[in-house]
């Protein structure tokens, strides 16, 4: 059997080795350590930022873990009655973080009491700040003004937390549904409007164009018609005296051609009857190719 005394060494190390293990705690590097004893804070060390192996006091002392980083919060989107009456829906969102660990321990003690707080503290910045704000100021003209103001408000009441507030911003600003609705419907009629008159000025136009092009091509055919008459008159007159021409030089040649002439276009239809004598003029030279009338 083993001795008591071998017994009680035993359970000596193990109680050792359990406080020694209780007495030690990391602190990661996105965050820091805030010791306390008896609930306040340690003397000389309460705040612990530097990463790292770290002891404490087991049994007397425990540690609270506050977070290094900068954290978000959103807000939800909330209806605003800017000073002209003007109904908005404004988003926005906060950035911050924990300047003053034991306050914020003391004052709100987690992240989510925090983001309660100031979730409550952004909106009362919204409507005090945006309240006093015309529509056309929010949206366009000072926006980065009101934006700044509302992160200081934000600042100042974050402070009594023990948080700093990093950034704050209005996301996005819209006008509610019903109200959008009707903007948009009047939008479209103004710009059904619009294209209507785009579409009457280029009928306009089509139209003047056409009636100029018409106008041009009426010149056009005219001058071509004239000058086809001209040269077809030009071309007559030469034929003309070129035939003149030539019944001067052999009036009995001129007469043959004219006489053939004449056949080719009489003769030309098969069904063609001729109530005239043969011995007329117009058949003289079927008789004599001179075109002689033969002697009685």
């Amino acid at each position: 059997m083993k001795s008591p005394r071998l017994i009680a060494l035993l359970a000596g190390a193990a109680f050792l080795l359990l406080l020694a293990l209780s007495s030690a705690f990391e602190v990661n590097q996105i965050e820091q350590a805030l010791l306390l004893r008896f609930g306040a804070p340690a003397p000389g060390r309460g705040l612990i930022t530097e990463p790292g192996l770290h002891f404490k006091w087991p049994l007397i002392e425990s540690v609270v873990y506050i977070d290094k980083r900068i954290l978000d919060l959103e807000s939800p989107k909330q209806e605003i009655l800017a000073s002209d009456n003007q109904r908005l829906e404004v988003d926005a969102f906060v950035r911050y973080r924990i300047a003053d660990a034991l306050k914020f321990y003391q004052t709100v003690g987690s992240v989510s009491r925090a983001d309660n707080q100031l979730a409550s503290v952004l909106n009362s910045a919204l409507r005090r700040v945006l309240g006093d704000a015309t529509q056309t100021q929010i949206v366009r003209e000072e926006r980065n003004a009101l934006t700044a103001k509302i992160r200081d408000a934000v600042n100042a009441e974050a402070g009594r937390f023990g948080i700093s507030v990093v950034d704050a911003r209005i996301r996005r600003v819209d006008l509610p549904r019903q109200i959008s609705e009707k903007v948009f419907e009047r939008m479209r009629t103004e710009r059904a409007r619009e294209a209507k008159e785009y579409r009457a000025l280029g009928q306009q136009e089509a139209q003047q164009i056409r009636a100029a092009a018409q106008r041009d091509a009426t010149v056009i055919v005219a001058d071509a018609q004239q000058k086809g008459d001209s040269m077809r008159g030009d071309g007559e007159a030469e034929r003309a005296r070129v035939f003149a021409e030539a019944f001067g030089k052999d009036q009995d040649f001129f007469a043959f051609y004219r006489s053939m002439q004449a056949y080719d276009t009489s003769l030309k239809d098969k069904n063609a009857r001729f109530v005239i004598s043969p011995r007329s003029d117009f058949f003289r030279f079927f008789d004599n190719p001179s075109g002689k009338p033969a002697t009685p």
